[in-house]
């Protein structure tokens, strides 16, 4: 997959695993981004609404989308 991505020019974001033989130099803010991105829509996953994109009008998605924030920030 790293060549295929090589061979069109993007950049790896994903740092390799400890055990693999090429260390590629990778973007860690990009990475750190990423990270937080993956981490959020995981957390908004877990509201079913959210994920199976029950509401289909984009006020009412956009409106659980803030509540669900909401309540993710609410939460210790």
């Amino acid at each position: 997959m790293r060549r295929y991505l090589r061979r069109r020019g993007i950049r790896p974001v994903i740092p390799t695993r400890s055990n693999q033989r090429a260390h590629p130099r990778f973007d860690t803010p990009t990475y750190r981004r990423r990270s937080i991105i993956e981490c959020v829509v995981g957390w908004l996953k877990e509201s079913r609404r959210l994920a199976t994109r029950f509401e289909k009008l984009a006020r009412r998605y956009a409106a659980m989308l803030t509540l669900a924030l909401i309540r993710l920030w609410l939460t210790p």
